[in-house]
């Protein structure tokens, strides 16, 4: 009747909702002339299905029941269905609570509706309770609402509990249907259990439900992803023998599989098929291909699949963009990279949080850090919220480039209100490794505090980067508890973990204990790297422990460590220090042998040794080879030889030497001068030193080079007597 006088009122509106509307905002509850008839018809108006009025209704619920003038069950129920079924998941559930609440009883569809609202609002577990109260009720289960429960258990991880719940339902009579078969396998493939779900497929055959192409395509999916990819193909045969014709979900299921799993060729072969079907590719079928294109470093290839892709119509999406601008940056292309980012947002397609990661990564690893800071104002500036991938990436950046005060001012960013994101253990691994490259443990330790007191234990990196950044500075007591807290907390060392330690000892001249932590490494199984052998050789020679040292060389030549010319060049040096030429001969040979050609040090350090124990004329044989090898003798070998000569009292050789040099453009540095100086006033007097001297290059280093003028004047300085 209230309307009825509405509409008289305002004979523009022809519609009665619009009338209602404008009754509930002249009224904020209802008039006590208003009807519990009148109430229900207009309940059920707003509640048609053609036309639902959904705030209008709940507004006239809550208003009935504020009042006191409750509708009937029937309209409520209605209600909670109208709501259910135009997805207002929450709504529906708050008017069930308030029906139920005033002693309004819920009919087998409102139980079935708030079913629904359980599994769709991620509160799956509570819906079992309804099923009781169903059963409780004295209703019948359905197939419908079992379906709804199954769906529910599924997405919720619990599959287990959804085939008991399955077996219940058959007990009871309940015949499944095809949605029923297709929710269990689903679940069952997407727990990895793909024994159970062809099980499933035979028991669901012998029920006579027959399955249908969602069917196949799911357990088709379930394979692909488990890498059984020649399973599925079977799966396939077996659908087309039954009938039924893959669609273009099953055949890019069945291409990225095979792409996954390296087969590209196989999954060409299977997009042929389909394009000879008449089945036109989709984006999630392009995307795949132009991902895996992208991974083989095919980019050409997938730009041009790309464009393939656009001509047949087919828009690519974000997952397309993103997987080619993976690819590029993985391939060093970040120009090109760059380029089809902006071609995608030239396109209208918004990057989402993926993509923006991926840029920022990609341009972090190419050393673009700022570049990368620009892509994070775009993506905050385009209302998209940097999650801790994004951080952690850029910290990684930053660490790498040596940015550790930058990197700490980003981690503070990460904690303000607005932009907060939970750091994780890579937050700080990140951190740790940045601020101990840098040598600032303090900051490391407050940082390993509060990631502590946060209560992330850290991981085997964190106490890796730990130990190494204690050793870096001397610490090797707090390394060394670092080490003991890591093995406290169940990790197990890994090979860099021991390398840090071992190398740590060993510069700290305690050898003693690198050598006890070598013999426990490979005792605990983990074997010791090509570094670790030779880091430990050079301290073995140094300290005079020549025989250990070459024990180790020789288990290297034992076993699959081979021995590379930094191992040769300090078993050499040992050799030659302890003055067993023949042996440093021996081993000269056998590098010849394994194809390994003598650099720049193996060449310094036999010159540098012969001269030394007076084997001036090998000394210079060593060094006429090193430059028939193409290698440029430094002012390092040719002081050597000049104090041989010196010693011996050898003029022309001095002589002979110095002319050389000269024609070599050697540099002379502050030590060779010194040693020039020192020969020159050895040379027996016959010599005219003004004539004999060469004419050395005017060319100065960063150590600090010395002109053939400034020589003379230094040498008439310090030995006037010369008269130069």
């Amino acid at each position: 009747m209230i309307i009825k006088q509405l509409l008289k009122r305002h004979p523009h509106c022809n519609s009665p909702s619009y009338a209602f509307f404008v009754y509930l905002k002249l009224f904020s509850s209802i008039p006590s002339t208003y009807s519990c008839s009148d109430i229900e018809t207009q309940l059920r108006f707003l509640c048609d299905k053609s036309n639902p009025q959904i705030s209008e209704a709940v507004s006239l619920f809550r208003g009935s029941i504020d009042s006191d003038r409750l509708p009937s069950g029937v309209a409520c129920n209605l209600l909670v269905h109208t709501l259910t079924r135009s997805k207002n998941y929450e709504l529906a559930f708050s008017v069930y609570s308030k029906m139920t609440h005033v002693g309004i009883f819920p009919s087998f569809i409102s139980l079935s509706c708030l079913v629904a609202c359980f599994v769709n609002t991620n509160h799956a577990k509570f819906a079992p309770g309804v099923l009781g109260l169903v059963l409780k009720r004295g209703f019948q289960l359905n197939v419908y609402v079992v379906n709804l429960m199954l769906k529910g258990l599924c997405s919720n991880d619990e599959v287990q509990k959804a085939m008991e719940l399955f077996s219940v339902m058959v007990r009871n009579c309940v015949t499944p249907d095809i949605v029923c078969y297709n929710i269990l396998i689903h679940g069952l493939c997407k727990a990895k259990k793909l024994k159970e779900a062809t099980e499933l497929l035979v028991d669901m055959e012998m029920a006579d439900s027959d399955p249908n192409v969602k069917t196949y395509s799911t357990l088709i999916d379930g394979f692909c992803k488990d890498g059984r990819v020649d399973e599925a193909m079977g799966l396939l045969e077996e659908m087309k023998q039954k009938g039924l014709e893959p669609d273009v979900v099953v055949y890019s299921t069945l291409i990225s599989g095979f792409c996954d799993k390296g087969s590209f060729d196989r999954g060409k072969e299977i997009f042929d098929e389909m394009l000879k079907k008449g089945i036109p590719p989709n984006v999630v079928t392009y995307s795949c291909f132009i991902h895996n294109l992208s991974r083989m470093g095919k980019w050409k290839e997938a730009i041009a699949m790309l464009n393939d892709m656009t001509k047949c119509g087919v828009r690519p999406d974000t997952v397309t963009y993103t997987g080619l601008l993976d690819g590029l940056f993985k391939n060093g292309r970040a120009t090109k990279a760059m380029e089809l980012f902006n071609l995608m947002l030239l396109k209208g397609e918004e990057p989402n949080t993926v993509t923006y990661n991926v840029m920022i990564d990609g341009l972090c690893k190419e050393g673009l850090v700022d570049d990368a800071f620009k892509i994070l104002e775009r993506m905050k500036g385009k209302g998209k919220k940097p999650d801790v991938i994004t951080y952690n990436t850029l910290l990684m950046g930053l660490s790498t480039d040596g940015k550790v005060d930058e990197a700490m001012k980003l981690y503070r960013t990460m904690s303000k209100d607005e932009n907060f994101v939970e750091p994780d253990v890579i937050t700080y691994n990140m951190l740790i490794f940045g601020l101990c490259k840098e040598g600032d443990l303090d900051t490391v330790m407050e940082i390993y505090n509060t990631m502590v007191e946060r209560g992330i234990a850290g991981n085997l990196f964190t106490y890796n980067a730990l130990i190494g950044g204690c050793l870096q500075e001397g610490l090797v007591g707090k390394a060394i508890k670092f080490w003991r807290h890591a093995l406290d907390l169940g990790f197990v060392p890994n090979s860099i973990t021991y390398s840090l330690m071992i190398n740590g000892f060993c510069k700290t001249h305690m050898l003693k204990f690198a050598k006890g932590l070598f013999s426990k490494m490979r005792a605990s199984g983990v074997n010791p790297t090509l570094i670790d052998h030779n880091v430990l050789m050079l301290y073995l020679c140094k300290e005079g422990s020549l025989g250990q040292a070459r024990m180790l060389f020789e288990e290297m030549r034992s076993t699959n460590c081979v021995p590379n010319l930094v191992s040769f060049n300090t078993i050499i040096d040992g050799t030659l220090k302890a003055g067993d030429i023949k042996s440093a001969k021996d081993l000269l040979e056998d590098m010849f042998k394994m194809g390994l050609t003598p650099d720049a040090i193996t060449f310094s350090t036999i010159v540098n040794r012969f001269s030394k124990l007076g084997l001036l004329d090998e000394a210079k044989i060593v060094l006429e080879k090193m430059i028939a090898c193409g290698l440029e003798p430094d002012a390092f070998v040719f002081d050597s030889l000049l104090k041989g000569y010196s010693s011996k009292g050898e003029s022309e050789k001095i002589i002979s030497l110095l002319h050389q040099m000269a024609d070599k453009g050697v540099i002379l540095d502050s030590e060779i001068t010194s040693t020039i100086l020192s020969c020159l006033c050895q040379i027996s007097d016959d010599y005219d030193v003004m004539k004999i001297l060469p004419t050395f290059s005017q060319e100065t280093s960063k150590g600090g080079s010395i002109s053939c003028n400034e020589l003379l004047m230094k040498l008439n300085k310090s030995y006037p007597e010369l008269k130069l």
